[in-house]
């Protein structure tokens, strides 16, 4: 067996992820440093571009109704009508569960933001997302993967964590992450479990020169995300039928539907091990071209489950909501206008959204500039007139307290603009 097949093999089975390069097991460490892995960052990635405007919709304009005349959502108080956030935007009715969180101030959301480059195609911008770097594909690793660097103290194997089918994009690179399954399945005992089988394995590579750091590491996460995970998870599905072009707008990502369960599941892990600090979801199933609905319909399908478990996320993480970050982001936004089918196709600017302990929340950022035909990015969908970065960037210095050298190596073409009033 050649030492890539063993490394993948191995990750495989102890849902690691196995970084390779010559920094690869460098600055590893098994004991916690809750100082360090205080503040803690969750990205929620929704693959397949959410419609931004009928998430955060601007009822207040007429021209947002004019351009949707089927998929429109009301003013507050009206039939399929938004929950008012601040007389001019309103949220999703099927986000329900998180106005709690806009009130309380801990929900903001950024406007007409997203990726710079031109791109409307899933597979790129998805990657210059998890990139940090718009228009250069060839970039190696995720800027996440690049945060477990710069990111001050002793890092474990288990201090980046992601959530889903395969080890996404955005944590590749030479940093070690743990990746666990969708649903109970991510924490149920493997093969190497088996004390027989465990046990030959450890005598099997106990003195091997070559493989042995790459299994014991492995074992070791592991077993520490099965030691957070022991009595305390519940199970979860995946539901609901796509169409071929949603699947590989997806890339992989299941649709929200088993959301609130991983979101119990995650919280619990993350209050039981202290080592993890970031970690990373990704979901299908918003590349809605066709029967979009308004308040009702496809789109609100699949944000019910969202809305829901994000308040999961921040109702189980307890205490440690209050050092925590959460940004869902999308590749990018669909056209104001809707199409012949009821639904919308790709576009540019989008919505981000920020909740957590120490957000200042409770209101919509971000350079507004309107959806009149004049406003529109040629003439069909939202600017960007926030770049993704200064969002990220911002949550990096002020709430993971990075510096000026360490942002550079996050983000090595970090825009110059300044940082937001956000955290």
């Amino acid at each position: 067996m050649q030492r890539r097949d063993f490394l993948n093999a191995l990750a495989a089975g102890a849902g690691l992820m196995i970084p390779l390069g010559r920094h690869a097991w460098a600055a590893t460490a098994a004991t916690p440093n809750t100082d360090a892995t205080g503040r803690k960052l969750i990205v929620v990635m929704l693959r397949g571009a959410v419609d931004g405007l009928n998430v955060v919709a601007p009822v207040a304009d007429a021209n947002y109704a004019r351009l949707r005349p089927t998929i429109a959502l009301g003013r507050p108080g009206e039939d399929n009508g938004v929950l008012n956030l601040d007389g001019y935007f309103g949220l999703h009715p099927a986000l329900a569960p998180l106005l709690p969180l806009w009130e309380q101030k801990k929900l903001a959301f950024v406007h007409a933001s997203g990726s710079p480059d031109i791109t409307r195609s899933h597979f790129d911008a998805q990657d210059y997302m998890e990139s940090a770097t718009p228009g250069v594909k060839s970039t190696a690793d995720g800027w996440m993967n690049r945060l477990v660097a710069a990111l001050p103290g002793t890092t474990t194997p288990t201090r980046a964590l992601s959530i889903g089918p395969t080890m996404p994009r955005i944590l590749s690179g030479h940093a070690a992450a743990v990746n666990l399954a969708n649903g109970a399945a991510g924490t149920k005992a493997n093969v190497l479990d088996r004390p027989a089988v465990g046990k030959a394995f450890d005598q099997l590579y106990a003195d091997n020169a070559r493989f042995g750091a790459a299994y014991q590491q492995g074992q070791d996460a592991h077993r520490e995300v099965m030691d957070a995970a022991a009595g305390k998870m519940a199970g979860g599905g995946m539901a609901g039928g796509m169409s071929a072009e949603m699947q590989a707008a997806n890339g992989g990502a299941p649709l929200p539907n088993g959301f609130p369960d991983d979101a119990a599941r995650l919280a619990a892990l993350m209050r039981n091990d202290p080592n993890i600090q970031l970690a990373f979801v990704a979901l299908g199933g918003w590349d809605t071209h066709a029967s979009q609905g308004s308040a009702r319909g496809q789109l609100a399908n699949r944000l019910q489950p969202l809305g829901q478990g994000l308040a999961v996320l921040a109702q189980r993480l307890g205490p440690l909501f209050e050092q925590t970050t959460i940004v869902v982001m999308s590749e990018f936004g669909r056209t104001a206008r809707e199409n012949g089918n009821g639904g919308t196709d790709h576009g540019h600017g989008n919505a981000m959204w920020v909740l957590g302990g120490g957000v200042k929340g409770g209101k919509v950022l971000g350079d507004w500039r309107g959806v009149g035909d004049a406003e529109l990015n040629e003439g069909r969908d939202l600017p960007v007139t926030t770049d993704f970065r200064t969002v990220l960037a911002t949550i990096a210095e002020r709430h993971l307290r990075l510096g000026d050298k360490q942002l550079v190596q996050v983000f090595p073409s970090l825009p110059r603009a300044g940082r937001l009033d956000l955290v």
